[in-house]
């Protein structure tokens, strides 16, 4: 509940939001989603379909002179059977571009997932209010950014001071895809997810298309991104392929070409990066599927195929690198706006030495900015694919 106040509320419309590509309307507000009706439409499992909507890299935008804001939102939390309870996620809000307050939102939903057997079972709770205090009493833009594993229905935006939308910012738009990394597993808050880091770092615009365990080459995710304007386009590609067992080398092949085929509709001469996993030490020469292993009272995971079936199409992390190298330098040769970059660069074996991975799959928060310091120089860097050009 809000304190007494002069309160302005304002409606949460599109105009106010950055990094999403729909708004679904809902019995209590509105959802944001990173992927269209119609792709969500085709989506095959429940993993991807709660991937999607939660709101990784998704944030409110506006310009105001307000000095305390209330937004009302109702969370859908994620927990894991027979571990503890997740903290609740985090709202980074900054101003001017500078991280300012952070706050949660107690109660919500929570969606109880059985990892042994991927069945969910929802316990529904109350909306709640994210409040921020004590702001500074001048014009300011204001970002609100959504917790990236909370999907997140907005309900109400409140302030003591009118608002209005935030300018264009006349930043390149960077559009990303990738996986659970991409999508900020085990960040430590939305802004501190490496693609938001890196962004920052960039001087980019986010549109996050990172999405936990589903990077798998759908034709609606290519369509998706074909359809989303952008100046820069990633593509990470490798983790999820491996660690779900979903293809062999004779159907990954054309599916990268057909991802790519399919972006290069929309964006023909856009700056095109195409990037391997990082070092993830359990995949790299093992096939998976991938298993959580409960020993220890916290999950970690273990890749359990046979390594001998390289042979007969099977797929690793060093298989999937080489065949990505190998496809975007045949490409290349056609299309010289299309890059590759050996994850390994952003996450190698010093830095598993000194940052290793406590799950064996996903960094924790120094990984995580780790990751988006290398992209940021290796990308955004003088000499790189999405370097700033003069002349």
């Amino acid at each position: 509940m809000s304190i007494e106040h002069d309160w302005i509320t304002t409606p949460v419309t599109q105009d106010v939001l950055r990094g999403v590509l729909d708004l679904e309307r809902t019995a209590h507000g509105l959802l944001p989603h990173r992927l269209p009706a119609w792709a969500r439409r085709q989506i095959p499992d429940g993993q991807l379909a709660m991937a999607e909507a939660q709101p990784s890299g998704v944030r409110l935008a506006f310009r105001t002179r307000a000095t305390t804001i209330e937004l009302d939102t109702l969370p859908t939390k994620r927990a894991y059977r027979g571990l503890p309870a997740p903290a609740d996620g985090v709202y980074d809000l900054l101003v001017d571009g500078r991280l300012t307050a952070q706050a949660t939102v107690t109660g919500g939903n929570v969606r109880v997932i059985d990892m042994a057997t991927q069945s969910a079972e929802l316990r529904e709770g109350p909306p709640g209010t994210a409040r921020f205090a004590d702001l500074p009493a001048r014009d300011k833009n204001v970002e609100i950014w959504l917790p990236h594993t909370e999907i997140t229905e907005l309900i109400a935006l409140r302030t003591d001071a009118p608002i209005e939308p935030a300018p264009d910012s006349g930043l390149r738009v960077w559009l990303h895809h990738g996986s659970s990394i991409s999508h900020g597993s085990n960040a430590a808050h939305p802004t501190a997810i490496w693609p938001a880091l890196a962004a920052a770092l960039g001087g980019v615009e986010l549109i996050n298309l990172g999405f936990g365990g589903s990077a798998l080459l759908d034709p609606f995710t290519a369509r998706a991104m074909r359809d989303t304007p952008a100046d820069l386009i990633s593509v990470k590609i490798g983790i999820n392929i491996v660690n779900g067992d979903v293809m062999r080398l004779r159907a990954f092949t054309p599916a990268v070409h057909g991802f790519l085929d399919t972006i290069r509709e929309g964006h023909s001469a856009t700056p095109l990066l195409v990037v391997s996993s990082i070092l993830c030490p359990v995949q790299e020469d093992t096939p998976g599927p991938l298993a959580p292993d409960f020993d220890g009272g916290a999950v970690r995971f273990k890749a359990t195929g046979d390594p001998a079936e390289r042979a007969a199409g099977r797929l690793t992390l060093n298989v999937i690198r080489d065949e990505l190298a190998r496809i975007v330098r045949q490409r290349a040769v056609d299309d010289p706006n299309l890059h590759y970059l050996d994850g390994r660069d952003l996450y190698g074996e010093a830095d598993y030495a000194e940052l290793p991975l406590p799950d064996e799959v996903h960094p924790d928060p120094a990984g995580h900015r780790r990751i988006g310091e290398n992209f940021a120089r290796l990308v955004f860097g003088a000499g790189g694919p999405f370097a700033v050009t003069t002349g």
